[in-house]
């Protein structure tokens, strides 16, 4: 593999994982890692970039600025960009700075100003002849969420400003909550048992994108202005002209402001404002660095991303030191097995620190992490716990190595089902539906397409319905109702986000939609293991009622038949195991082997009298050999299901929700349809149909007397092959079963006659 080959894989990961930090930090207030590792990211990619131009993208994160803005509020563009910073944890690329900015402008005198870094939300206020039009977050940094109403509920915030103002002023800053504050709403929410916020800044985050100002109101908010973006009528020419200026028209300001000439006054003041930063009533991580003259900054430029005229310094996270006990594994709600550090506990960031996240297996790899080791931990974002590196050079002798697969032996922590590694998100998951851990994935199949067909119930939806505690199982759905379900906070309680009565209206009259849906759509929605939508359709085609399916004598006998079956072939006196046998013994096997042959033909018989097997097209076909619409596995699989407790919970609870979904009406016989070609025939389905879904393809088939089956066998009559078939095309043409390309299906669906199995075609 080539160096840029290499170059371009990394620079996608890195892509990839920059995006998901960004939705997580920006649209959803839910940092996974720190920002020094988000920065490391950012900073790889760049350099990968630089190194090799041609894998510069216009796309990238390193071209364009944060998150887009959501959807629950107006979008407001702003009359000039709100362009991002950027950050450096290092003196070293403080001095690197103060240096490019010299060499631009040799000879130039140039003053610097420090104030501290806000940790809070960006917002840009635009006023108008003094009068407040509109207050916007940054969103993308073009057009942000139209706030203002939140905004007017802070104290701090004039409608109007004082007299002397500009005509047209964009005020930008930051809202926070205020330290004080936050612990007081803490502890008012402890006593109600209500969860505690996590941080200030995600609080104020949260406050700003309630939709009931009213709610908004009774959160301690602040903002402090730092920087304007459109002026009119301004008489400024340096940052702290600017400040005056804000300041003079009614808005707060930083209370703290060094100015430096040389790169010895820019450290000094990033140190002072390091000792003193903890008194202020706001949350801060860093100090803002900025060329003090508009004409110098003019003159210095952006980026495509970032001014050059200006950097953030941050001040590194507070860690800790401790020992890595163990790593053990914890199955989330969608199933994905996630390793966690076992810690021996360490005071952090005012709290006793026990556990943190080793986020996957990828993780552990790349930090080398071993059980055994002595780590540094941080709170990534301040909220998380996370490992942040090992310290080498105290790692113990006897440090293992952590084996993911080995660990789990194969076996899902939570239920002991089947887990599979899914390489492109790096992830192990837990395939069993009904692990006990997966209320989420279990919540999403019931509402699946294929399925219940339940609109807008994925992704978050579902994830926070159980995490709500509204959902405990998947028909716990049936209870909502729009008035709840409107108020559900699709984001954190520092960041709620509310789903509101259009969307759920729209679930509602979904899901009562459902009730109807006939049984086949059910039986797959309920995730019984071993039954896809192929045979959902089968068992439906062939029972009237859930009930029915659940105590199937069809069911019974496709087992009992297979247990016979085996009984007979070892009943059978010429058996190498039996070749010993006496000639008493001989005749008594004659017998049971004969009594097994009646039971096999009279099992036989009742499911071909039903219609739920054929004989066999096999020509060394015994007697009674059959073909059977579901194996013994499916059929075991289901009676199992209904017997358990999980199963007859289920059937009790649908009866108590008033939900009887009907199946076909096939008598105990194959439906014929209206005795076109489709009547009695299997079909395979395989590749992309361009016209309709395979699902909608196999419905179409069994709506007219035909079934859909997964194989291609001896017993298929059509092939069905759509855009990119796989195997089963090849086993057709094998077999010298007919082939259909999707045209000639289509053509069979709407004319309904004229063409018959085998009839040569392609």
């Amino acid at each position: 593999m080539s160096e840029l080959h290499k170059a371009r894989e990394r620079a996608a990961w890195l892509r990839r994982e920059i995006e998901k930090h960004n939705r997580l930090y920006y649209e959803q207030a839910l940092p996974e890692i720190s920002d020094r590792e988000y920065d490391a990211l950012y900073r790889e990619l760049g350099d990968l970039e630089k190194a090799h131009t041609e894998l510069a993208a216009p796309d990238s994160p390193t071209q364009r600025v944060g998150g887009k803005p959501l959807e629950e509020f107006t979008q407001v563009a702003h009359r000039t960009p709100m362009l991002s910073l950027d950050n450096t944890y290092s003196e070293t690329e403080v001095a690197d700075f103060f240096r490019r900015i010299q060499k631009l402008m040799p000879g130039a005198e140039i003053e610097l100003v420090i104030e501290p870094k806000i940790d809070g939300v960006a917002v840009n206020l635009l006023y108008e002849d003094g009068a407040l039009r509109c207050a916007a977050t940054r969103g993308d940094g073009e057009t942000g969420d139209d706030v203002t109403q939140n905004v007017l509920t802070i104290r701090s915030v004039p409608r109007r400003l004082k007299h002397g103002h500009p005509r047209v002023l964009e005020a930008r800053g930051e809202v926070y909550m205020t330290k004080d504050g936050f612990r007081k709403l803490n502890e008012e929410r402890a006593a109600q048992g209500m969860p505690l916020f996590q941080n200030p800044r995600n609080s104020a985050a949260g406050s700003l994108k309630q939709l009931d100002p009213a709610a908004v109101a009774k959160r301690p908010l602040g903002l402090i202005f730092h920087s304007f973006g459109a002026i009119e009528n301004g008489d400024t020419a340096t940052h702290l002209d600017a400040l005056e200026l804000i300041r003079h028209s009614g808005l707060r300001t930083s209370d703290k402001i060094w100015t430096a000439r040389t790169l010895e006054e820019t450290l000094r003041a990033i140190h002072e404002l390091d000792k003193i930063r903890h008194d202020f009533d706001y949350e801060t991580d860093g100090a803002v660095i900025k060329v003090n003259s508009f004409a110098q900054r003019e003159q210095l430029g952006f980026t495509a991303k970032s001014p050059r005229w200006a950097m953030a310094y941050k001040y590194a996270p507070e860690q800790a030191e401790t020992t890595l006990r163990d790593i053990t594994i914890q199955v989330g709600r969608t199933g994905v097995l996630t390793p966690v550090a076992e810690l021996e506990p360490v005071f952090l960031a005012g709290s006793t620190i026990g556990r943190a996240t080793l986020h996957n297996e990828e993780e552990i790899r790349r930090k080398d992490i071993r059980v055994g080791d002595t780590v540094v931990i941080e709170k990534a974002g301040e909220v998380i716990p996370a490992v942040v590196r090992v310290v080498v050079e105290k790692r113990p002798p006897g440090a293992k190595e952590f084996d993911f697969a080995g660990h789990t032996g194969g076996k899902c922590p939570a239920c002991g089902g089947p887990v599979s590694r899914d390489p492109q998100f790096v992830a192990w998951r837990c395939e069993n539906l009904h692990c006990p851990a997966q209320k989420t994935r279990r919540l999403e199949f019931l509402a699946a397409r294929g399925a219940l067909d339940i609109e807008s119930l994925g992704g978050i939806v579902a994830d926070k319905l159980v995490e709500r505690g509204w959902v405990k199982e998947p028909l716990d759905l049936f209870d909502l109702t729009v008035e709840k379900l409107g108020t559900l906070n699709l984001g954190t309680d520092e960041e709620p986000r509310i789903f509101g009565e259009k969307n759920a209206t729209k679930v509602v009259d979904a899901i009562a939609r459902a009730r109807k849906l006939p049984l086949s759509r059910w039986l797959f929605a309920l995730a019984i293991p071993e039954v896809g939508e192929t045979t959902a359709f089968e068992l439906a085609d062939s029972h009237p009622t859930l009930d029915a399916v659940a105590h199937s004598a069809l069911l019974s006998d496709v087992v009992a038949l297979d247990r016979f079956k085996e009984e007979f072939q070892k009943a059978n006196p010429r058996a190498a195991e039996n070749r010993d046998c006496g000639e008493e013994e001989k005749e008594k096997l004659a017998q049971i082997r004969q009594a097994l042959k009646d039971k096999v033909a009279a099992a036989a018989r009742r499911l071909l009298d039903a219609g739920f097997a054929q004989p066999s097209r096999k020509k060394d076909a015994g007697e009674v050999d059959v073909v059977m619409t579901v194996g013994p596995v499916v059929a075991g699989s289901v009676l199992d299901y209904f017997a358990s407790e999980e199963g007859k919970n289920v059937l009790k609870r649908l009866h108590a929700l008033g939900i009887s979904p009907k199946g076909g009406s096939r008598g105990g016989k194959k439906s014929g349809g209206a005795g076109g070609v489709f009547a009695g025939k299997t079909f395979v389905l395989t590749g992309t149909l361009a016209g309709m879904t395979r699902t909608e393809a196999g419905g179409e088939i069994r709506a007219r007397g035909g079934s859909v089956t997964g194989s291609v066998s001896r017993n298929t009559d059509f092939v069905v092959a759509g855009e990119s078939p796989g195997s089963k095309l090849d086993q057709a043409h094998t077999l010298g079963v007919a082939v259909l390309d999707e045209r000639q299906f289509l053509e069979l669906l709407g004319t309904f006659n004229g063409l018959q199995g085998g009839n040569g075609l392609v």
